[in-house]
This record gives C-alpha cells, structure tokens and sequence, in this order.
C-alpha cells in the first residue's frame, strides 16, 4: 500500500457559502475528523477540531440555510469541537466521488486552512493512486506533496517525531522550558536528557520545526 498527501484549491462553486469573510471568521485550521453520508435524508453529520474565533463560528453558523444542527463544544479559548447536520450540496457529491474507487481509503483528518484549502491523505493500491489526480474536475487545482509508502500518522504532530525527539520535548516541557516565563534552561534539560547541551539544542529545534510543519501542513 502507498498513500499519498495533497493539497487541493477549491472553485468558488465547491466552497461553502459563508457570506463572512475570511479576515473576519479568523478560522485557522478545521480538521474533518469523522463524517456519515445518510443517503436517504441527503445530509452528513460531522465532527470537526477547529482552531479560530469560537463566537464568530457559531453567529456565521446560524445563517447557513444549508445547516440544519450544529453544536460547539469549547477546548480552550481558541480550540473547539464543531458537530453539524448539514445537506450535501452537489459540490459536495462531486468531491467525495473523486475518492469513491476501489482500492483508495481518505485517511482522517481531512484539514481545511481556508474555505478553499483543502490537506488530504489518500491510502491505496498503486494502480488506484496513479490514476487519482485524473478524477477531479479541472477546476479544483491540486497539488502532489507525497507519494511513499504509508508510514505515518496522518497531521498527527507526534507522529511525526522519533521517540528520542517525543522524549526531549516531554523532558524539555515538564522542567518548564516551554513555561512563559521560562523556569528551566538548555543545560537543566540537557542534564535530564543525558546528553550535551548541543545536542539537547538540536533535538528541541527539530521537535519545534517539525510541530510547525506539522501545523501549517507542510
């Protein structure tokens, strides 16, 4: 099995039409963690993490025609869980059919940056994967940012680290390094970790690169 990581940009028609602009709804980051397709009602129920303006999310909400439940569930004070019922629009249809094929599996999250930025991972077969980017429109533009063997955890932030790495950020984290103020300093974490200070160094600036990469999807 291959899996593969692609960005896609949406047409206006594939958006949802939020009259809101983007600069004002202040969402960073939706990530589509589970979804159901009830075909006999025509609308799919959600569950959303998104990181953004919780009061702005929920006033937009409320005057989408399209929507018929939603509910907000607060985190923290920038991070919240989104459950919806919502109709499938025909744009909808389209998009998901690109991935109904024999052979491909879209791999939660499907993360949103921006109404029309869309990360997705796909699993599959070779052959299913190599003919995927000819299934969507030519209006969604795409672009090809992985094909390997699947070994990672999809936007996972740890999956992304070595248990050395994950070990130096807990270390790093729990003697207050990362407090604001500090509380701790490289050498203090160095001593826990058994190592150099350089080396502690070099772990915590790939830890901190990776995270960041992580969250931007890159």
């Amino acid at each position: 099995m291959q899996s593969t990581d692609l960005t896609l940009h949406l047409p206006e028609r594939m958006q949802l039409p939020i009259p809101t602009p983007d600069a004002e709804l202040e969402i960073h980051r939706e990530e589509l963690l589970s979804w159901h397709v009830d075909t006999e009602t025509e609308r799919v129920r959600f569950l959303s993490l998104v990181v953004g303006d919780f009061d702005a999310v929920r006033e937009t909400v409320v005057d989408l025609d399209v929507v018929h439940r939603f509910e907000l569930m607060p985190i923290d004070g920038d991070t919240f869980y989104a459950y919806a019922v919502m109709d499938v629009r025909a744009a909808d249809e389209t998009l998901l059919g690109v991935f109904d094929e024999p052979g491909l599996v879209l791999v939660p999250p499907i993360v949103y940056t921006g109404r029309e930025t869309v990360h997705v991972t796909v699993l599959g077969e070779p052959d299913a994967l190599s003919g995927l980017i000819n299934r969507f429109p030519e209006d969604i533009g795409v672009e090809v940012r992985r094909v390997s063997a699947h070994q990672q955890t999809a936007e996972t932030l740890a999956g992304r680290l070595t248990a050395r790495q994950f070990e130096a950020m807990e270390t790093a984290r729990e003697a207050g390094y990362y407090d604001i103020p500090r509380t701790a300093s490289l050498s203090e974490v160095a001593t826990a970790l058994e190592c150099s200070e350089s080396a502690a160094s070099t772990l915590l600036r790939t830890v901190e690169s990776e995270l960041v990469d992580a969250a931007l999807n890159y």
